[in-house]
């Protein structure tokens, strides 16, 4: 009863709380309120300059847009060229692709080398780590347990609130070095203390990428096919970087204006990254396709499939949010890059994995397909809509075997090339703390004595 009573207070004041914080939302267009910083066409108001790579939502051509063709850019480079740079050599691409966001060149043949021997060198934890941090209180939700070990990380580093661009840098380049480490190793452990499984500690050969280190890790065996690791490998270069504007870089950006380390940083942008609506948004798309499933018979049936992405955008069906998730894009149109490049990639993967595979990538692309057609039937649009890169991730990361656990850590393990680089160039140019202005809107009251309340 004592238990009851204290929920129902709870709601109540839950209930108070959000009607005290209720804004009536026409006062953002009599203010001309940017709400989440877009304007109404979904366009990002610009809050800074960068370097580091570009995005739009069509590719520029003698100074004329093409449309319905998305643009992405790592340090001024098309990011269809770069991808195939590195896979014309048959060469995994995320060491390489790394060190052009860091250092802002492509590396030569021997700095390449030598960058992969230095992340290499700083694949190592501090003595215990693993046993004290990771393997304590081991947690399902692995991106709560990835900001733990950074943080605690920082009890390691004498020089954890020097915010030298040297040792920055170094801080940086250790974290690249260990997020696939921090991320497996948290996996393993809940795998093994909640569900009973088996765990495995692998120490991953220095000579191996980024791609292959994690696969080894992951694998009791330790063993994976060229194709595996070429997905995954293509998987992370894709997610490493997107623009400043992203909710997690903006993060690491405004968080470092501030003034505070490293360590303090990239846990809030994990703490950004691990929302659905930003890094979370891939396991959404894998639970939507497995409802489909359930409640469509025949999956090579267009009519029905159609009629089950209606029901979607009408709240009938999946969770009732209305969303057919991993369409759409709050910059690109008609066309994500990343989305295009990764598709080649995930079919190369289906088709080695067999035939239910093959079947399962069919109904991905009818999906991606119908999918905009319907939402433009029923939504009204300021701009096109197609398939963006989580709608295959999630897909991509069934296939390869990880658990849904660690979806989004994988994202994670991409993007703390791109954080880095923000970081650091923040620090070089910002001399100044973020902090946009809010409108108030409130009404003018004086103050009650308690008694006359």
């Amino acid at each position: 009863m004592e238990k009851l009573e204290k929920s129902k207070k709870m709601s109540f004041l839950a209930s108070q709380c959000q009607h005290a914080n209720q804004i009536d939302v026409n006062f953002y267009t009599e203010y001309d309120v940017k709400r989440g910083l877009r304007d109404v066409n979904g366009t990002g108001v610009v809050a800074g300059l960068t370097t580091i790579s570009t995005i739009y939502p069509e590719k520029i051509i003698d100074g004329k847009p093409v449309a319905a063709c998305g643009e992405l850019r790592y340090r001024g480079i098309d990011i269809n060229e770069l991808v195939a740079g590195f896979v014309h050599e048959d060469r995994f691409g995320f060491e390489e692709i790394a060190y052009l966001l860091l250092f802002g060149e492509l590396p030569t043949a021997s700095e390449l080398a030598e960058f992969r021997l230095l992340l290499a060198e700083k694949r190592t934890l501090p003595t215990n780590f693993v046993r004290d941090v990771i393997m304590k209180a081991s947690s399902s939700d692995i991106m709560n347990s990835l900001s733990r070990s950074i943080l605690t990380l920082a009890s390691y580093d004498p020089k954890a609130d020097d915010i030298s661009i040297e040792n920055v840098l170094e801080q940086s380049l250790m974290l690249i070095s260990v997020f696939p480490l921090l991320a497996i190793y948290a996996y393993h452990a809940y795998n093994h203390y909640s569900q009973g499984e088996s765990m495995y500690i692998h120490r991953p050969p220095a000579d191996l990428s980024t791609a292959e280190t994690i696969l080894t890790m992951l694998r009791p065996t330790k063993e994976y096919s060229f194709q595996e690791a070429q997905t995954l490998d293509m998987a992370l270069v894709l997610h490493m970087e997107h623009g400043g504007g992203n909710n997690s870089t903006f993060t690491t950006r405004v968080v470092t204006s501030s003034g505070t380390d490293t360590y303090s940083t990239i846990a809030a942008a994990l703490g950004s990254l691990k929302g659905p609506k930003h890094g979370g948004a891939n396991i959404k798309v894998t639970e939507m396709m497995t409802d489909l499933k359930q409640h469509v018979l025949d999956t090579t049936d267009e009519a029905a499939v159609r009629g089950y992405l209606e029901q979607v955008l009408d709240k009938k069906a999946f969770d009732q949010k209305g969303l057919i998730y991993g369409m759409g894009h709050a910059v690109y149109s008609d066309n994500d890059p990343r989305a295009a490049i990764f598709k080649n990639y995930v079919a190369k993967l289906a088709k080695e994995k067999g035939s239910q595979a093959w079947e399962e990538y069919q109904l991905y692309t009818m999906v991606e397909r119908i999918a905009p057609e319907v939402i433009k039937e029923k939504r009204k649009m300021y701009k096109g809509v197609s398939a963006n890169i989580d709608f295959f991730s999630g897909f991509v990361y069934n296939m390869l075997d990880l658990p849904e656990e660690l979806y989004t850590p994988m994202f994670a393990v991409a993007r703390i090339v791109g954080w880095s680089a923000h970081r650091i160039e923040e620090l070089v140019n910002a001399q100044k703390i973020m902090r946009p202005a809010y409108k108030e809107v409130s009404v003018d009251r004086g103050y009650v004595d308690l008694d006359l309340r």
